[in-house]
């Protein structure tokens, strides 16, 4: 039975014959995804399929599923069955060596997942994508701050926006809407992900321990200065089911942030002094030259300190580290709209960071 095209009776219709929904997370293992399926975790109204090229244990709340995004045969064979989703929370992301290389992998992806699961979801209510700074070209040089969600677009190639552009085209004359959740650096507790900031800082702080030396800031001399902010993993699971569910909401942008600035000049000795280490003048230098053989002390360390014993690859990201350090100009966006639209959630970043680090503990 298909729904209705008016969307008012269309919701009407889809809460009465299916009072749980169903979210299909993809790239369930990252930062973004463990930690929205997390909060899902916690509402009662939720059924939740993680997807990931690795997969993962389901039990009693989620069901993983492994599955090739770049394979369209991998992804009808598992997940063509999956006539419950709801909704499609999509987190997926696959690093590539160039800007322009970014685009065709990540661009497919979310177009093999969305001409797999729409046709066969009469239910489907709502695509909800994560996407970033990119949009407002801000790992290409200095841009204009605060980002705001009307601003124009900067020249491609950029996957953020393309994909974007997919599902405003195909959302048209459809029954379901998207959003876009625009986040800053998203730091949250995952192993095993190229871009987690948190992890970065936590090891290169226990191994600056380790060795006997002060927690120096490895980036740009003017990185250390500048001002930006962050995005906590948790927060950004709330927002990110809020613009989902919220009919506001429907076929919009949302910058996501923590709600403060910082310059690193000020949080940096603080996150010394949680590791217990003096600091030291800042000194400009590659984390991913100079801890590409740190390996052996990374096993030496799990031995000594009792650590579970994970793969010194699973635990770092240095490359992700030497990018962020290395923004020598203001970062941040106006999160006033997200606000405007009703979402209200804040954390202080410094106690953000605090909470990671006792998590990995």
């Amino acid at each position: 039975m298909k729904p209705p095209r008016s969307r008012r009776g269309y919701f009407m219709e889809t809460k009465e014959a299916t009072p749980h929904k169903t979210a299909l997370v993809v790239g369930a293992n990252g930062v973004i995804g463990r930690n929205l399926i997390a909060y899902l975790e916690q509402l009662h109204d939720w059924d939740i399929i993680g997807v990931s090229r690795r997969g993962g244990e389901s039990n009693n709340r989620v069901r993983y599923i492994a599955v090739d995004l770049l394979n369209e045969n991998d992804i009808r064979d598992k997940l063509g069955s999956l006539t419950e989703v709801t909704h499609i929370f999509y987190a997926a992301y696959q690093d590539r060596p160039t800007w322009a290389e970014l685009v065709p992998p990540n661009l497919a992806m979310l177009v093999n997942i969305v001409n797999a699961i729409e046709p066969i979801s009469p239910y489907l209510q709502h695509i909800s994508l994560m996407q970033g700074y990119k949009v407002y070209g801000a790992h290409l040089g200095p841009f204009k701050t605060p980002a705001r969600e009307t601003d124009a677009y900067h020249m491609p190639p950029e996957f953020n926006v393309d994909q974007q552009q997919f599902l405003e085209n195909r959302q048209k004359g459809s029954n379901w809407t998207w959003s876009a959740l625009r986040p800053s650096v998203v730091c949250g507790y995952a192993l095993g992900n190229p871009m987690n900031l948190a992890m970065v800082i936590a090891i290169y702080a226990s191994m600056s321990k380790e060795l006997g030396l002060p927690l120096r800031f490895p980036g740009k001399p003017g990185a250390y200065n500048s001002l930006l902010e962050m995005t906590d993993a948790g927060l950004l699971a709330k927002a990110t089911v809020w613009a989902a569910t919220d009919e506001r909401c429907a076929n919009q942008a949302f910058n996501i942030t923590n709600g403060d600035l910082f310059r690193w000049n000020e949080l940096w000795p603080k996150i010394a002094a949680y590791f217990g280490l003096e600091t030291a003048p800042p000194l400009q230098m590659s984390l991913d030259v100079v801890m590409a053989d740190k390996e052996s002390l990374w096993n030496t360390m799990v031995k000594k300190h009792g650590l579970v014993d994970n793969s010194y690859s699973d635990v770092s990201s240095w490359r992700f580290g030497d990018f962020v350090f290395s923004w020598d100009y203001d970062f941040f966006a106006d999160g006033t709209k997200a606000r405007r639209f009703g979402f209200h959630e804040f954390i202080d970043t410094e106690a953000m960071f605090l909470s990671i680090f006792e998590d990995l503990r």
